[in-house]
């Protein structure tokens, strides 16, 4: 028996509510790191006490990103999604009324950890709603949301906080989304079609622990690292982190062959598409972890620009990333295939090495146009990655395990991301002395943010060699209609 009927016509309005949703989540990242000084003045937060505003938040949404994955597949993505714009919601609202430091850190991590629940769902309600040959359309736009969610965030912080709205300082960076979170809570209910797993399946409580365990042994050191002066138990933890993922993997074989219910299902990975992606993603996320940090330090500290010169200088970037992330998916993937992922990864590498000439040329004495060359390449590379990239991981996925792969995405994404935050100790503060004279540090930063940019560069390049591993063309044509057109039992049940 063969599925005839057409794909649901509120699924583009579904797709709106949940994009808003990624989009307010990638905001949420970036935005905090502008207010940053207004929050410590503010509260009288202590060094620690601002690292954990944004570490809080890192480290619960990327130990939760597998579970909620999971959790959609067994109770509905439709519900996890609900559940987390909901929490999401609420948290954002506690954020922005803390009275003291430590409320502001619980707060935060549990929006992480909310956030944690609902990110999985947006591409689990994308692959399970939307048919194979309008996929590649929707991830194009999917890709242009995450260039301007990468970019707007840090612009919109800075207007918020230097407008100081009703006398609130920083606290509209939260509050903000609040109206968003409620329009996504009530549209959603109305609009998303529930799916989940065809099978039953149950919650893998021993998966979870162990994965959470590892994520945290690795993560929790490096956002902590540069703080402690990396002591010993750091490096040991970090040691044993793969440890503790080999124990996790052994078990989630054992919980396979046991009940069917593993926490990440692990025949995933004899998809060579998805496997070599997520190896690819690991590798893309600790390139951004690097640049978009030092690229902040080295506008803010090293050239003494205001939050919203350097905010605003990212325009440029945020535009490249939309418009070829759109143009890669619905044009040229179909045409060229892998050949498009590996020369964005060749472009960014391009724009890396303008901007590493054009630091050294100017020195501090550069102005925001003089960077707009440098990050239009940069971002036209990074928008012919990002988007194809998530197709490739997730078109040869059963969609019963759509949920599972979707955060895997995620926390390989983070896990990146936390490495390249980790090594950004090494590669950038690394080379600038403890002990410089005002006069130094333009200089100094200047130095530092050249050294790290070759980093990224070498990065890059091993980005382009992993995506040998691709698929050398996507699933186009005859071969998507053929997909959508798969027999029912091995699609899940999708009811209004």
């Amino acid at each position: 028996m063969t599925s005839t009927a057409p794909p649901d016509r509120r699924r583009w309005f579904a797709l709106a509510i949940v994009m808003t949703a990624a989009f307010m989540d990638l905001v949420d990242v970036t935005i905090v790191n502008i207010a940053i000084p207004s929050i410590q003045k503010d509260l009288g937060a202590t060094f620690g006490a601002i690292q954990w505003i944004t570490a809080g938040y890192a480290l619960a949404f990327a130990a939760g990103l597998i579970t909620g994955g999971r959790l959609g597949d067994i109770y509905g993505r439709k519900r996890l999604f609900l559940i987390g714009i909901g929490g999401f919601t609420l948290a954002s609202a506690l954020c922005g009324f803390a009275g003291d430091p430590e409320i502001l850190v619980a707060s935060r991590v549990l929006q992480g950890a909310m956030a944690a629940l609902m990110v999985p769902q947006v591409l689990s309600i994308v692959h399970a709603t939307f048919p194979a040959h309008e996929r590649g359309k929707v991830f194009g736009l999917f890709g242009a949301i995450v260039g301007l969610g990468a970019v707007s965030g840090p612009i919109l912080g800075a207007l918020l906080t230097e407008w100081n709205l009703f006398g609130l300082q920083w606290r509209p960076i939260f509050l903000i989304n609040l109206p968003v979170g409620v329009a996504g809570l009530i549209l959603g209910a109305r609009f998303i079609s529930e799916s989940k797993a065809p099978k039953a399946l149950r919650l893998d409580l021993v998966g979870v622990a162990l994965a959470t365990l590892g994520l945290l042994m690795l993560i929790y050191p490096l956002t902590r690292g540069e703080e402690l002066d990396w002591p010993l138990w750091g490096h040991l933890s970090m040691i044993a982190s793969p440890a503790v993922f080999a124990l996790f993997v052994a078990y989630e074989r054992y919980k396979a062959r046991k009940d069917g219910s593993p926490l990440v299902e692990l025949s995933l990975f004899k998809v060579k598409s998805f496997a070599a992606g997520i190896a690819v993603q690991l590798t893309f996320g600790v390139a951004l972890g690097i640049f978009f940090l030092v690229w902040t330090l080295y506008m803010q500290v090293g050239l003494g620009w205001t939050a919203l010169r350097a905010g605003t200088t990212g325009i440029p970037f945020s535009i490249a990333v939309s418009l070829a992330a759109g143009l890669s998916v619905q044009q040229l993937v179909p045409r060229f295939g892998r050949k498009v992922l590996q020369a964005g990864a060749l472009t960014m590498v391009a724009g890396l090495l303008l901007y590493i000439w054009e630091a050294d040329r100017y020195g501090t004495a550069i102005h925001p146009w003089q960077m707009a060359l440098p990050l239009v390449v940069m971002g036209l590379g990074m928008g012919l990655i990002v988007a194809p990239l998530t197709d490739a991981v997730l078109s040869e996925v059963p969609r019963e395990h759509a949920g599972s792969a979707s955060g895997l995405i995620n926390t390989m994404q983070q896990m990146g991301n936390a490495l390249g935050l980790g090594l950004v100790s090494v590669v950038f503060f690394g080379v600038i002395d403890d002990h410089l004279a005002p006069g130094q540090v333009g200089t100094a930063f200047v130095s530092a943010f050249q050294n790290a940019l070759w980093w990224a560069t070498a990065v890059l390049v091993a980005i382009f060699c992993l995506m040998f591993a691709l698929p050398a063309r996507p699933k186009i044509g005859a071969e998507a209609e053929a997909e959508a057109s798969a027999p029912v039992s091995k699609e899940p049940a999708l009811t209004p």
